[in-house]
């Protein structure tokens, strides 16, 4: 579904990723892990059109996206949660979950997707018309990713879900993205909390100073001695 292919992305002078390639298919969960400043979040603003590649090429179901405006991949079918979730405060819980269902096509389903939504984070249809910025933080996490379930997506990438939440809200908050996946999402995670990510995800490839230096399966990379060394202690 995705394929990255030797991508080298930078802001300004200053050169973020280095030759970075990886793949997702279809109905996989692929963690994207590494420590802080690893070029995980500038990944995903390249694959989003947010931050153009210098060289290199991504494409999704064989659409060049560096060809596409950031607006577009909404409607190509590509929805981003980023880091901290970012809802609208000023709005209510169903006013944000409107604003995603922005697409055409998914502005033609949008009742139905709201239920769906509802009935997988049951907080949120209990608030419904309370304003995000009274929200806490595990449900503004939750009303993010539905947010961006809401445009009903094919590929849904995730920056840091467990950023900033208690370790039982973090535990609720994988446990819903896992859910999520076996119900025929194709995910891409990008998260610093590496055991919960390796534990949850199908493959995983490990990205450090800008560079891919590792990927396989879960039980492959937690037997790699630099893998515990640096990430598990």
């Amino acid at each position: 579904m995705l394929n990255v292919e030797n991508i080298n992305v930078g802001y300004k002078d200053l050169q973020v990723l280095w030759g970075v390639s990886f793949q997702v298919n279809q109905g996989e969960l692929v963690a994207l892990i590494g420590p802080n400043g690893a070029g995980k979040t500038t990944t995903l603003k390249a694959i989003m059109g947010l931050r153009r590649p210098w060289s290199g090429a991504i494409y999704f179901e064989g659409c060049n996206l560096c060809k596409a405006p950031a607006h577009k991949m909404a409607e190509l079918g590509i929805a981003m949660v980023p880091e901290g979730g970012r809802v609208f405060t000023g709005l209510t819980v169903l006013e944000n979950l409107e604003l995603g269902a922005f697409p055409p096509h998914a502005r033609k389903h949008m009742a139905q997707t709201l239920e769906e939504m509802y009935q997988l984070f049951p907080r949120l249809a209990e608030r419904k018309f309370q304003r995000a910025g009274t929200l806490s933080g595990g449900e503004r996490q939750m009303l993010a990713i539905a947010r961006a379930l809401m445009s009903r997506p094919k590929l849904l990438m995730l920056d840091e879900p467990s950023f900033g939440l208690a370790p039982l809200l973090v535990d609720r908050i994988f446990a819903k993205i896992q859910e999520i996946n076996q119900a025929g999402m194709t995910i891409l995670l990008v998260e610093q909390n590496v055991r919960a990510a390796l534990e949850l995800a199908h493959r995983s490839y490990v990205i450090q100073n800008g560079r891919i230096v590792g990927t396989g399966t879960s039980e492959e990379l937690l037997s790699f001695e630099f893998v515990r060394s640096a990430y598990l202690g």
